[in-house]
């Protein structure tokens, strides 16, 4: 049996993850790391309250077998370009360097696609970038996932993400060959694909959103 990390797990993906851990018979343990109290009766979750600005005071508590990274922010929400590079940034590269040194087997980053750490755009520059350090730290299993937009029911209403998922719903058809890793893409198959990547030996360590879609179904 293993323990999961799961850190987002408030998001529209994480939601999704939490649930499919909870049902996996894989897993006794599933910590949390949450920036506000979340009750929970399920025997297998564990809630840490967590500090995000002195990360290495849960060094012992960063310790696990597949830990799952979900977090992501708007320029909207961190309008504060230090925070928001915190965030997208400087944040998963410590869970990421700490969950290394502590032995953990398994690293899922959920990315964007195009993401490049020479983008002129900060926010495809810093999944870039942290791609790049997770490459670097060589867990046992590595997973970067690449999602177009994003369906699903979120708590904050993100009205330009909408209008998007709308446009690219119209234009969806047409996203064939190359074009394909833009379709957007349900959460549900974010999450299972997460999972797939922790208890499948894969050939490769990045996954466009087509390929994500794959992933799901393994």
């Amino acid at each position: 049996m293993k323990t999961a990390l799961v850190f987002g797990s408030s998001g529209l993906v994480g939601s999704q993850l939490v649930n499919l851990l909870i049902k996996s018979p894989n897993y006794n343990k599933i910590k949390l790391f949450v920036r506000s109290p979340v009750k929970s009766d399920n025997s297998k979750i564990e809630v840490i309250w967590t500090d995000f600005h002195n990360l290495s005071n849960y060094s012992n508590q960063i310790q696990g077998d597949d830990c799952f990274y979900c977090i992501g922010t708007t320029k909207k929400n961190s309008p504060d370009k230090s925070e928001y590079k915190r965030v997208e940034l400087e944040i998963p590269k410590e869970i990421a360097q700490i969950s290394k040194l502590n032995s953990v087997k398994t690293f899922t980053f959920i990315s964007s696609g195009y993401a490049n750490p020479k983008h002129s755009g900060d926010y495809l520059r810093y999944k870039g970038l942290v791609e790049e350090e997770l490459k670097k730290l060589k867990f046992d299993k590595l997973g970067i996932l690449r999602p177009s937009f994003l369906i699903g029911d979120r708590e904050e209403s993100r009205i330009g993400e909408k209008i998007g998922i709308i446009i690219f719903k119209i234009l969806s058809p047409i996203f064939l060959g190359p074009l394909k890793k833009m379709k957007p893409i349900q959460a549900l198959i974010v999450a299972k694909a997460m999972l797939n990547i922790s208890r499948n030996d894969l050939t490769k360590n990045t996954f466009e959103s087509n390929e994500i879609v794959e992933l799901s179904k393994i």
